[in-house]
């Protein structure tokens, strides 16, 4: 069951794309975080979304909001697709123990293997303001529900 609005986020430390530790608790007090799962590296729709992401992170930026990506691939995979992409926030990943960080949220797909495409937007004290999902690994999220999502910080 996936973790919900006013719950405290399961904190984790994960490695980067660039093999540097990153705790979500590192956040508390400094940033909002907005932790996006996705499911593969590599792959058509996931990019698309990320790379929407990249492309307009000023929303993000106004709500001293920090985009984390994570999802259960290697981080070598991660590091080689995130600079092809020019990814500049964090893709971490969730790869050993596999899923760990996913199962945490309640978004791990055991029949593939990997994170439902889901998003989790945390605030400065750890307590989660907000999450949705799509409704399959196929369809990428709006970034309506971003904007809405983030409007919940303030």
């Amino acid at each position: 069951m996936p973790v919900e609005a006013g719950q405290s986020a399961p904190d984790f430390t994960l490695k980067d794309q660039s093999g540097n530790d990153v705790a979500l608790s590192s956040f508390r007090g400094e940033k909002n975080v907005v932790l996006v799962f996705y499911p593969f590296t590599f792959t058509g729709v996931c990019e698309g979304e990320l790379c929407s992401l990249r492309d307009d992170l000023s929303s993000f930026e106004s709500e001293n909001a920090q985009v984390i990506a994570i999802s259960c691939d290697s981080r070598h995979s991660q590091r080689i697709w995130s600079e092809q992409q020019g990814y500049t926030f964090p893709v971490l990943s969730d790869f050993w123990p596999h899923g760990a960080v996913a199962r945490a949220y309640g978004v791990f797909n055991e029949d593939l293997g990997c994170a439902n495409r889901a998003t989790f937007v945390i605030d400065k004290q750890g307590v989660i303001t907000d999450t949705f999902a799509s409704p399959n690994l196929g369809t990428p999220r709006e970034r309506a529900a971003y904007e809405s999502a983030l409007a919940k910080l303030t």
